[in-house]
């Protein structure tokens, strides 16, 4: 018979299961990777940011996305090194702070959808009304998107975290390396009906939403190439929009990933891994993608290390 504590305050993470010969090299992998992610990250953010060539609405918008991944890693990596090095029954939070992890967890994987919108129809503008990309995408224009993109993934969020933290709780283990919201509600032995269709619509919305708008900025700009003979506006639309798509097939393909194993409770473990992966790996990836096909940011970095390396001598 299972054990019940209403409304407990203190919460306990089951964290990820390891081996005591697999608990080092686990740490050291995370620990690497999160040291990897911060420094790819804070560092374009910092090249984009610094270099005024860069001043362009693609790498502004895409300065959101390795913002979020310093965000979510920040918030899920360094607890769980801690929870690693700590027996599973002093792998405790508190629900308020769990509740803040979460939100942070679901913040984060909206806004990038969101985000990978505005960046879609940014793509739409410059390769299908090119004369009238400047002013389309002024600076206000910027503004507005991207507090648009933060904003609905905001209240979204809210309403999603809002519904869960209504239910009373009779459970106090989060089985997730982290908290996250479909984690929180399984506390409850309330119904959670509103909590899952609200849940399906949300993620149904934003995904339908973030597919939707690709495909038609998609279908717009390949109709566009396939009737003009410019070669040169042909191959700047295939390295823009192919590294555009590679970025939202990794968070997608991630996303859905953690999403059909909360559904099979048979998998934990295998849901645990995806649960990291889903922000370890576009964290990793986005800035290399990008980085690789932008000539921009190539020669931004480059620049920055030939003055450097003149300051140095």
């Amino acid at each position: 018979m299972e054990n019940y504590t209403y409304n407990s305050y203190i919460l306990q993470l089951e964290g990820l299961n390891t081996s005591k010969d697999s608990l080092y090299p686990a740490f050291l992998f995370l620990f690497f990777s999160y040291l990897f992610i911060m420094i790819i990250n804070v560092g374009i953010t910092i090249l984009i940011v610094m270099n005024k060539n860069l001043h362009q609405p693609m790498y502004l918008l895409f300065c959101n996305l390795p913002l979020n991944d310093i965000l979510v890693n920040s918030n899920v990596v360094p607890r769980l090194l801690i929870d690693l090095m700590r027996p599973p029954s002093e792998r405790l939070i508190s629900y308020n702070q769990c509740v803040v992890q979460a939100y942070i967890a679901h913040l984060v994987g909206t806004t990038s959808h969101t985000v990978l919108m505005i960046m879609a129809y940014d793509r739409y503008v410059a390769i299908c009304n090119p004369f009238h990309y400047v002013s389309i995408m002024t600076n206000k224009m910027m503004i507005k998107l991207t507090v648009c993109a933060w904003g609905v993934a905001f209240v979204l969020v809210g309403i999603l975290l809002g519904l869960t933290t209504r239910l009373s709780r009779c459970r106090t283990l989060i089985t997730n390396p982290y908290c996250d919201n479909a984690s929180l509600f399984k506390l409850s032995c309330e119904s959670v009906v509103i909590n899952n269709i609200y849940g399906i619509t949300f993620t149904v919305a934003v995904y339908v939403g973030s597919i939707g708008a690709i495909v038609l900025s998609y279908t717009s700009i390949a109709v566009v190439c396939l009737t003009s003979k410019n070669k040169s506006l042909n191959s700047k639309a295939l390295k823009t929009c192919s590294t555009h798509l590679v970025v939202y097939l990794i968070l997608t393909l991630s996303g859905m990933a953690l999403i059909t194993l909360h559904r099979f409770p048979q998998y934990s473990e295998y849901r645990k891994i995806s649960a990291l992966l889903c922000y370890m790996v576009p964290g990793s990836l986005n800035p290399i993608i990008y980085g690789v096909q932008s000539k921009d940011l190539q020669k931004a970095l480059l620049k920055f290390c030939v003055s450097k390396k003149v300051l140095a001598s």
